[in-house]
């Protein structure tokens, strides 16, 4: 794996991107480093070495790899000032990720329950699905799973109301 003080001999980091300090390769001194990946990250190439640039620009300002995932608070893929990243547990991070495109409710955690016909909420807490009941009323289900990202502790994602 590549260290810190590699990591500033080949680039500067403007705060938003990696900028190659040196030619290497197709690379020329002064380029943004890296394309995209297809899935919206930027990944770059050291020494035939795909590499996230969030998990280098992590490296390159902390001095050390994230000790799990790296989280794009904003849920920007390729936003990688150092604001926007933290370095977090795969159920913080999947907290932070956007609503399913099939969730019919809008709301993650709740969803409708065809045998009971009512809405039924719930919740996953270090990889273990919550069931917190079915409810005639939508909003009292989406209270009940709000209730439960309160108790479950601080969950910061982006849904609708």
């Amino acid at each position: 794996m590549i260290t810190q003080a590699e990591l500033k001999e080949l680039f500067h980091y403007d705060g938003k991107n990696l900028i190659w300090r040196v030619n290497k390769n197709r690379a020329r001194k002064g380029a943004v480093a890296g394309s995209s990946d297809g899935q919206g990250y930027t990944v770059v190439v050291i020494n035939r070495v795909w590499h996230k640039a969030h998990r280098l620009i992590w490296l390159y300002v902390h001095g050390n790899l994230p000790n799990d995932q790296i989280d794009h608070r904003n849920g920007i893929r390729d936003d990688n000032r150092i604001k926007n990243l933290r370095d977090v547990t795969q159920s913080v991070n999947q907290r932070n990720s956007k609503k399913r495109e099939d969730n019919k409710s809008r709301v993650t955690g709740i969803g409708w329950h065809k045998a009971s016909n009512m809405w039924r909420a719930r919740i996953t807490v270090n990889g273990k699905v919550i069931d917190l009941g079915v409810y005639a009323d939508k909003a009292k289900a989406i209270a009940k799973r709000r209730m439960a990202e309160v108790i479950y502790g601080g969950f910061t994602e982006r849904h609708g109301a």
